[in-house]
């Protein structure tokens, strides 16, 4: 620990566990080792979970948060240490034990049956039925009433795979409401949400620790862990740092304490050019069903932001313009007309797109990292019929190095990365082509604050070089923090632009959410 984490942590009160004689936990974590093989990745946690509370667990990437949440709720089993309930030992093998002692994971993945309805995903192997048949009709009304409850609008009739991933997360966590539980454990449930699904879901976790149910919160957002926290608990590679009072602790205590060292400022300085050259234009654009008549410019040695409502079209639309789903459009690049009709017609062309999905749609997450950083480039690094492992290995050293890419080994799959490691990995994968123009959809989604420092600066300096970069974002302040210019969308069209001063959460949000015509003078 350095000299400056010492001194934050001395000034800032450890709580723990409760004092004798308060309130009984529900659960205690004592001890609690994790290794997989000769790796320790959990080392002798203790913490308890009061009933009523809202208790945050935070830390960098790879601290140790998820394996934690997983011993608690079942999924895996401690190497050392013991759980408590209610002050007697107990031990978890599989996920349905520990749901019937009363505890119950939101996982920070979607893991819903994409083929099924939203209401079989809610009652999948717990189906309501009548006389010996499913009772489709009662299923589908609880759905309704459970999903109105927590403000989704999703059909119980849809398919899963047909749904925004905001709603398929707020499917998620309806079905881990549906029962009755002591303890519900939330992993970065807002990752995929914006300002308005956040304050839905804020509001569904007040009502529940109203009714003495105990939260475990695990977010990167610390503006959401520094407003809902009554206790924090830090871990750091594995091991716990304190449990604080979340009264006594600001966002930046919250960072030095997670990654032990001071941090400089999040936002690095800018300095895009809102006059300087158009690299990208389009005009007239149209995806059936999620954009229409949307035209635009980006400028060399910008960053232009792209905010607005989940289902205002704004993935979609870029979608659209890199080949991955059916638009039209009249695109320039550079001065020249473009056609793209598929993402390596875009990539040939000179546009790099990072997908807001980078587990499902960017990464390979079962191959090593070597196949994952060079898929997009094969032609250009490979020509020929064989692929040159010495050269790609070779290349992989180079951007692991460049992009800070921590990984033990590189022989490990993109699935065993964190989740900061594998944007970086993703991030070098699309620049490893040179695009004139990068498109990037939720860059800091579920990365811990050290990591978004790093990806904020590898942004600023694609704009030093003379690049332009398009970033899509659900969080305002991020947008506000990097970009130069801000377009909002709303209902499939530009609603507004916003720059300089203008740039303000207020702003945006009206933006986003009313006509064009309430903003006055604001262009």
């Amino acid at each position: 620990m350095s000299a400056t984490t010492v001194e934050t942590a001395s000034k800032l009160s450890i709580v723990g566990s409760p004092a004798k004689g308060k309130e009984q936990p529900v659960i205690r974590a004592d001890g609690l080792v994790k290794r997989y093989g000769p790796v320790t990745v959990l080392t002798d946690v203790v913490m308890d979970i009061l009933p009523g509370e809202i208790h945050a667990i935070i830390g960098e990437n790879g601290a140790g948060k998820s394996t934690l949440m997983r011993l608690l709720a079942g999924y895996v089993e401690p190497t050392g240490g013991r759980l408590l309930i209610d002050g007697q030992p107990v031990h978890f093998s599989r996920p349905h034990q520990a749901e019937a002692a009363g505890i119950v994971l939101v996982h920070q993945e979607i893991l819903l049956a994409e083929a099924l309805t939203v209401a079989e995903n809610l009652f999948l192997g717990r189906e309501v039925t009548r006389g010996g048949f499913i009772d489709d009709r009662t299923m589908k009304r609880r759905t309704r009433e459970l999903l109105e409850d927590i403000g989704c609008d999703a059909s119980p009739s849809a398919l899963v795979r047909d749904l925004a991933l905001a709603d398929r997360q707020m499917v998620q966590i309806g079905r881990a409401l549906l029962e009755e539980h002591r303890v519900v454990i939330f992993d970065e449930p807002t990752a995929v949400l914006t300002g308005p699904e956040v304050e839905r879901l804020i509001t569904i976790i007040e009502r529940l620790k109203a009714r003495g149910i105990a939260i475990l919160y695990i977010s990167h957002r610390l503006e959401e862990v520094e407003r809902l926290a009554d206790r924090v608990t830090v871990l750091r590679d594995g091991k716990l740092i304190g449990t604080y009072c979340g009264k006594t602790l600001s966002q930046m205590d919250m960072a030095r304490l997670m990654v032990g060292r001071e941090l400089a400022t999040l936002y690095p300085p800018k300095g895009g050019d809102t006059n300087g050259d158009v690299i990208f234009e389009v005009r007239d654009a149209v995806v059936p069903g999620y954009a229409r008549n949307v035209s635009f410019v980006a400028r060399k040695g910008e960053v232009l932001g792209f905010a607005g409502m989940i289902g205002s079209g704004r993935t979609e639309l870029f979608e659209g313009l890199v080949g991955l789903r059916p638009a039209t459009a009249k695109v320039m690049l550079k001065g020249a007309p473009v056609h793209l009709r598929s993402q390596r017609e875009a990539i040939d062309a000179g546009i790099g797109y990072l997908t807001e999905d980078r587990k499902g749609k960017g990464l390979l997450l079962q191959e090593r990292l070597a196949p994952n950083l060079t898929l997009s480039a094969l032609n250009r690094l490979n020509p020929g019929l064989h692929i040159r492992r010495r050269r790609e290995d070779a290349l992989l050293d180079e951007e692991v190095e460049h992009y800070d890419i921590r990984v033990k080994s590189r022989r490990v799959k993109a699935g065993q990365l964190s989740g900061g490691n594998q944007q970086k990995l993703l991030l070098a994968k699309v620049l490893l082509s040179d695009p004139a123009i990068v498109i990037i959809d939720e860059p800091t989604r579920g990365i811990d604050i050290a990591n978004k420092a790093q990806i904020y600066a590898f942004i600023q300096k694609l704009v030093s070089e003379g690049k332009s970069c398009i970033v899509i974002s659900s969080e305002m302040q991020e947008l506000i923090g990097i970009c130069d210019r801000i377009l909002v969308m709303r209902e499939a069209q530009i609603n507004g632009e916003l720059s300089g001063k203008d740039m303000t959460e207020s702003n945006i949000a009206l933006l986003a959410t009313t006509d064009r015509g309430g903003m006055g003078g604001l262009s």
